[in-house]
């Protein structure tokens, strides 16, 4: 793991200015992929259309960008069949390459060393460490009592993550330098936590909770829960601010799985420093955000639209929104390039 520069904001190399050369020849683009269509939409943030799309596998749930940010994959899960795959994207061409077949890839994230990519096999309750680059497995680790496994975030000196058990309604700490699950969290009775994002200091973790329709605040050492904040209908995915300073919440707008569209979508606006709620988005006549990122200057906070086919760019000033039509049941969209020094993967987990 690289040293984090500022013990007070490990998001401090992910704020505008802090693009990689790794990055510079990439093309600014934002690559959605979407679930029931089979296929990835490419949007072109400067003029807000679809400038390009292509086929891949079955069920593609997340565009993850690698460690090494050359690579962005598409982790295509065929919902727990046996045809699932990563397609992997080159950003410097927004082309696609010949798909790795890999067991239920549902998303991925990588070790904050950069030696793996950590599948997570929701169908299976199980943590896939492969090498970043081939795809080759190395080690499996099961997680019993996590069903549903798949949204997760590193404390902030790497020692252990925090995953979210979707349908068991539970947290599970893992380390993965001794390969071992250090324990579980039990939620609300009827939580169904979906993402989570570890706090500038390094101190908390936010749980977006969609059936609690609020985020859980969990103190990462001691693993305990210690708060709960109200955000939205449908609390889903949950991004920070380009400065450090807020953490952007998507509220899917549906308790359900499989929501109708036109729903009670929003984002709400939270204070890292308060840990309060500043500001709620509606989406006017309706919506569903879900998952996305912020652009890299920050000015644009892009989501998916899941139950509207649709994708979201909400000015981070006003909260004006802008949508633009894509697939069927889009998901987890990346916005690339994207500053900072490494990806912990995910839609951008940028250190």
């Amino acid at each position: 793991m690289l040293p984090v520069v500022n013990p007070g904001n490990l998001y401090s190399e992910t704020s505008a200015s802090h693009l990689s050369p790794a990055v510079a020849a990439a093309l600014p683009r934002i690559y959605v992929p979407n679930l029931r269509s089979n296929d990835v939409y490419v949007i072109d943030p400067a003029t807000y259309k679809v400038v390009d799309k292509f086929p891949v596998g079955r069920s593609p749930q997340h565009v993850v960008p690698a460690w090494d940010l050359q690579t962005l994959w598409v982790t295509n899960n065929a919902e727990g069949r046996t045809d699932g795959s990563l397609t992997p994207i080159d950003p410097k061409t927004g082309k696609p390459g010949p798909a790795i077949k890999v067991d239920d890839p549902y998303n991925m994230y990588f070790t904050p060393d950069g030696k793996n990519a950590i599948v997570v096999v929701e169908a299976h309750a199980r943590l896939d460490l492969r090498d970043p680059h081939t795809m080759a497995l190395k080690w499996s680790l099961p997680v019993p009592g996590c069903k549903g496994i798949n949204h997760a975030d590193f404390s902030i000196d790497g020692s252990f993550a925090i995953f979210t058990c979707e349908f068991e309604g539970k947290l599970a700490k893992i380390d993965f330098v001794n390969r071992k699950v250090l324990g579980y969290l039990p939620l609300g009775k009827k939580g169904m936590p979906q993402d989570i994002r570890i706090s500038p200091d390094g101190k908390v973790f936010y749980v977006a909770d969609m059936m609690a329709d609020g985020v859980y605040v969990i103190d990462g050492k001691s693993f305990t829960q210690i708060g709960f904040i109200p955000t939205g209908v449908g609390t889903h995915g949950m991004y920070p601010s380009r400065d450090g300073t807020k953490l952007y919440i998507a509220n899917r707008g549906s308790n359900l799985i499989h929501g109708p569209r036109h729903g009670k979508g929003s984002v709400s606006v939270l204070d890292f420093a308060t840990r309060k709620i500043i500001a709620n988005w509606p989406i006017p006549g309706g919506g569903s955000p879900d998952m996305g990122n912020v652009s890299a200057d920050g000015k644009t906070l892009w989501l998916s639209g899941r139950f509207d086919d649709v994708v979201y760019a909400f000015n981070t000033t006003t909260g004006a929104v802008k949508s633009i039509k894509v697939g069927a049941e889009p998901h987890g969209l990346a916005v690339w390039p994207q500053p900072g020094r490494y990806s912990l993967g995910h839609t951008g987990d940028m250190r």
